[in-house]
């Protein structure tokens, strides 16, 4: 069964980043987006904005989005929330942990605008087949 995917949280700690994904993902997406500065901030948050999937930066300060996904496995209503990584850190194995963690995919940094929002439903889409 299909679901339209509407509603992501976006974890990124670079405001310029967050700027630019959150306007792609938003208005040529379509997406509902919160924007959460640091992994921290994503566990509070995340419960109750209920995403449908959870876009999160690799390299953050504090909690990293590896350390970041294995809390938010801990919180009932999150630990099946698929998650994509965004990430510069993109060699063969480095993919394969990310993947190994339970993440959907990893699109690398710097990232097109203009296509992140199809990279985004095209990972999506092929996880609920």
């Amino acid at each position: 069964m299909s679901t339209d995917l509407k509603r992501i949280l976006y974890v990124e700690d670079e405001p310029d980043i967050q700027a630019v994904a959150r306007l792609a993902l938003e208005a040529i997406g379509g997406f509902t987006v919160e924007v959460c500065n640091s992994g921290q901030e994503a566990l509070e948050k995340a419960p109750s904005c209920a995403p449908q999937l959870i876009l999160m930066d690799v390299m953050m300060p504090g909690m990293n989005g590896p350390d970041t996904l294995r809390k938010m496995r801990e919180i009932p209503s999150l630990e099946a929330t698929p998650v994509i990584f965004m990430t510069a850190k993109v060699q063969p194995s480095e993919i394969q942990d990310y993947k190994s963690m339970g993440a959907l995919g990893v699109i690398p940094k710097p990232f097109d605008p203009m296509t992140l929002a199809a990279t985004v439903s095209a990972t999506w889409a092929q996880a609920q087949k």
